[in-house]
């Protein structure tokens, strides 16, 4: 029998995920019917109204959350719980990040769980903060860093622990206009560089557009997805030139349609502005 592959080379696969909270007359089902693949080295943007359970279907992608039904997988293998080999940088940098620790040690916190030599974590922890650009904080504290700053040490613990799989819950939604569009080019930077697979999940249509290959769509109640589109801007994205495109300016418009039509703002959606495309997949466009 041939070797498998290392799960780094092998796809993120959701199938047919659902989540249903409760019981009975109380249950409340969030996702229904969820089915993506996000390929190795893909950057795919999740993307939908606030409240549409992105949140839920992050964690049920990380392991942290088991869905009631359908699977995650990777290379074959459940996702059931936290995987050396999906790393997670969570919304709200204040939640995350320990005040009581120094900015090395926060971010080799995880890889003493994983088993790595003091010296080792340490050293990675200089390396991952001089690729988010903050080589001279270790020694400081996170309250004596920007918002935006300590968002970056929150990106550094995560590729600290070198994992293929880097996912963001709506990551930048808690710092300043300048310091987010700072934070998306540094975010492509690293996909770049360090050839990792990148989920975000936002509601801000623009960043999605900007930052992805692909942008899946979600809406709806039960939320389902509504979309998967690909984003044909280039690899090379910059945040004036790019977004004042009048292609760009197509794919957020047909985002938005979409999510405004499922959520019934202004009745039925208006006719994607594209067109049919032949690269999206046409069981992609029906509720789940």
């Amino acid at each position: 029998m041939a070797p498998q592959p290392p799960l780094a080379a092998q796809p993120l696969v959701v199938t047919d995920v659902g989540m249903t909270f409760g019981a009975g007359e109380s249950a409340h089902e969030v996702l229904r019917g969820l089915t993506l693949t996000v390929a190795p080295g893909e950057f795919v943007c999740i993307v939908g109204p606030s409240g549409a359970g992105k949140t839920t279907l992050l964690r049920c992608l990380s392991g942290l959350l088991r869905p009631t039904s359908g699977t995650v997988s990777i290379g074959g293998r459940a996702v059931t719980e936290p995987l050396a080999e999906i790393a997670v940088v969570f919304q709200d940098y204040r939640g995350s990040l320990m005040p009581w620790l120094r900015v090395r040690d926060n971010v080799a916190f995880p890889l003493e769980g994983m088993g790595v030599a003091r010296s080792d974590r340490n050293a990675r922890a200089r390396e991952s903060l001089a690729a988010v650009g903050l080589p001279d904080v270790e020694d400081k504290y996170p309250w004596q860093l920007s918002g935006g700053m300590q968002q970056r040490v929150a990106i550094a613990r995560a590729i600290a622990c070198r994992s293929p799989i880097l996912l963001m819950d709506e990551p930048f939604g808690s710092v300043d206009a300048q310091a987010r569009f700072d934070l998306e080019d540094l975010v492509l930077r690293l996909r770049r560089e360090l050839d990792i697979t990148v989920v975000v999940v936002t509601h801000d249509i623009d960043e999605a557009v900007y930052l992805s290959d692909r942008v899946v769509v979600v809406a709806g109640r039960p939320t389902h997805v509504v979309d998967d589109l690909t984003i044909d801007l280039g690899p090379e994205r910059d945040q004036i030139t790019t977004r004042a495109t009048p292609r760009f300016a197509e794919l957020r418009t047909r985002v938005l349609a979409e999510i405004r039509g499922e959520q019934g703002g202004g009745g039925a959606a208006p006719a994607p502005v594209l067109g049919p495309s032949d690269d999206i997949p046409a069981a992609a466009h029906t509720p789940g």
